[in-house]
């Protein structure tokens, strides 16, 4: 039966409205290079998961959309079935209107309200679609029509102070000699008081394969030279400009206005400019490729929060080195990734293709029970990114060039349109926690003082604010003052849950300070402990792991070595099995939650899990504010 061109699209929103949450799989082992009997033991697709072969099989390749394109065109009266959008849900920030032409102003208020409504379930970006009913089904309207509505669309805009970008249309032929269209619009607002909308990427993928010179490029606005040029101003270290390789962390940012323009520095000089600009900001979280700073990439994971991952392959050596293992990384720590297929400049269309297939191959296996989505035109670029954000099975790949610029453009209306995972409900109910705020980062600057950089993960942070920071090698937590704000280099006021931002302290010691300690207020009286349990599963293991065995624990900001002092109902784990085991830290106490992802390792041991039990240390919670 021949389907008309948009229906394609709309089967395989279907197919993946409902989510498919990946569980703490044995089977994420295959991903780390080992443990190849996981995967026999598996079933193939769970009763919950999306299959991986009938989304594919509605590719959103290029040639297969023509010939769906021209088959609807030959025989379009024969589709008896209307093309349908999954029901309009009240909550979320996509709305659908079947008409806006000439609205009452009792209408037009109403109407505005809406908008405003949707905007803020967003947190400042709402999608419509024009040309469609309630309940999903693809009426269309005539070329005047949707003239008129999106005239009134862009007053509504105007009313709340956001900006209309039509992102695309399609036409409708089902059951009518009249064209018909619908139109895709996205609405965005124009940030006040500092409130854009952040959305941090990191950057993963093994060492060389692009990571630095895409991101160069995407942030200055300007193309390689094919050696390395783009990557220079992104070094932190003089070894790193010798070597081209990165060894730290280092955050870099893409901004887009409210018309969806892209803001970087190629206009503005600073910072401060790229965010007074900017109604969206992307936070790209730049990772080490190698395997000895290994380390560093799981704590930039762990740390600092991020929304999504983007994993770099290099066209020319596919899945190479780390590759694998920083894709189980990402999945065991459960953050949505894509992939970027970088360098296809330096090599045949044939060998690029390869490297995809080879991509497609891995993501399908049942340790990753991935749907991939190869993204070639704007259209794909748009449909990826919302699907991507709906369901976390979606994984959109893109291939460009950072020397030619191919394709560039499609991974920036990507960026442009990709909505932000937690909804403004989630974050109010963050807000209205008490003030924790993560130290990833200290620093010393001269006439400032101390300066603590991280992530406020819940509350709200002011000037000012007395709060307290531990826990010290003795358990104690010791009073301080925020004396100032910085947010993407410029200052800010107030520091909202989420947010990562850096505090300066003023003239507080800092070497009582260290990295994975906490600033929470006061009244929180934090628990800190020397041991806890958790229920793991082992990833991969040489030998045996047993009792006495010490593993480095990655806990959030937490990094320390821990001893196994038990596990329970058993004696010793090999590779794929699950135990509940204690831990106990060597060096100092530290402040963990229930709950909370882990990840160890040492050497090739490595293995996940989560916080089931504290084993709480008593403190004095009389804590002297002295600043």
């Amino acid at each position: 039966m021949a389907r008309c061109p948009i229906s394609i699209t709309l089967k395989k929103r279907e197919l993946i409205t409902k989510p498919n949450p990946l569980g703490m799989d044995p089977r994420v082992a295959e991903l780390f290079g080992s443990g190849a009997g996981l995967m026999s033991a598996a079933p193939m697709h769970g009763p919950g998961s999306v299959n991986g072969l009938g989304l594919l099989s509605k590719k959103t390749g290029s040639k297969n959309g023509k010939k769906a394109k021209n088959r609807a065109t030959r025989n379009t009266k024969s589709n008896k079935n209307p093309p349908y959008l999954p029901p309009e849900a009240e909550e979320g920030n996509i709305e659908y209107k079947l008409k806006l032409v000439n609205p009452t102003q009792y209408r037009f208020e109403h109407l505005v309200t809406q908008m405003k409504w949707r905007l803020q379930e967003g947190r400042g970006e709402a999608i419509y679609q024009i040309g469609v009913e309630d309940n999903g089904l693809l009426v269309g309207l005539s070329e005047d029509d949707m003239r008129a509505s999106l005239k009134t669309l862009r007053r509504m805009a105007e009313k709340v102070g956001a900006d209309i970008t039509v992102l695309r249309e399609r036409e409708v032929d089902y059951d009518s000699d009249i064209p018909r269209k619908i139109s895709e619009v996205l609405v965005r607002k124009v940030p006040d008081d500092q409130q854009f909308l952040d959305l941090r990427v990191a950057v993963l993928g093994n060492v060389d394969s692009g990571k630095s010179t895409l991101l160069g490029v995407l942030t200055q606005g300007e193309l390689d030279n094919g050696r390395g040029r783009a990557r220079l101003n992104l070094f932190r270290h003089l070894h790193e400009i010798q070597s081209g390789r990165t060894s730290s962390i280092s955050f870099e940012i893409l901004g887009f206005n409210s018309k969806g323009e892209v803001v970087n520095y190629s206009e503005s000089r600073t910072a401060e400019e790229i965010c007074e600009s900017a109604s969206k900001m992307i936070t790209f979280i730049d990772l080490a490729g190698h395997h000895k700073y290994l380390k560093t990439t799981i704590f930039g994971l762990t740390s600092y929060c991020p929304d999504f991952a983007m994993l770099v392959v290099g066209a020319n050596t596919g899945i190479a080195g780390t590759t694998r293992e920083h894709l189980g990384l990402a999945m065991a720590l459960k953050v949505p990734i894509f992939i970027v297929v970088s360098k296809v400049d330096l090599c045949s269309k044939s060998t690029t293709e390869r490297t995809v297939k080879q991509l497609e191959r891995i993501l399908k296996q049942p340790g990753c029970n991935k749907v991939p989505m190869v993204v070639d035109n704007a259209d794909d670029a748009v449909t990826a990114a919302q699907q991507f954000a709906q369901s976390p099975s979606i994984t959109p790949i893109f291939t460009l060039s950072s020397v030619s610029g191919e394709n560039l453009d499609l991974l920036k209306v990507f960026f442009n349109i990709l909505p932000p995972l937690s909804n403004s409900k989630e974050q109010e109910e963050l807000m209205q926690q008490l003030t924790e705020f993560q130290v990833d980062e200290i620093y010393t600057v001269p006439d400032v003082g101390t300066v603590v950089g991280g992530t406020l993960y819940s509350g709200i942070c002011r000037e000012g604010e007395q709060l307290v920071v531990g826990p010290t090698d003795d358990g104690k937590f010791l009073g301080l003052k925020v004396c100032s704000i910085q947010r993407n280099r410029s200052a800010c006021r107030v520091l909202r849950a989420r947010q990562a931002a850096t505090l300066a302290l003023g003239n507080f010691d800092r070497s009582l300070l260290r990295k994975g300690m906490v600033m929470v207020s006061p009244e929180m009286k934090p628990t800190i402990c020397w041991m806890f349990e958790a229920e793991i599963v082992l990833l991969f293991h040489a030998k045996t792991f047993r009792k006495g065995f010490q593993v480095t624990v990655h806990v959030g900001n937490v990094r320390q070595t821990a001893i196994v002092e038990y596990l329970h109902g058993k004696d010793e784990l090999r590779t794929g099995e699950k135990a509940v085991v204690r831990f106990k830290f060597i060096k100092h106490p530290e402040y963990l939650k229930v709950g909370a992802k882990l990840l160890f390792r040492e050497g090739v041991t490595k293995g996940i899990g989560h916080v089931t039990n504290l084993h709480p240390v008593l403190i004095n919670q009389n804590h002297s504010l002295e600043e």
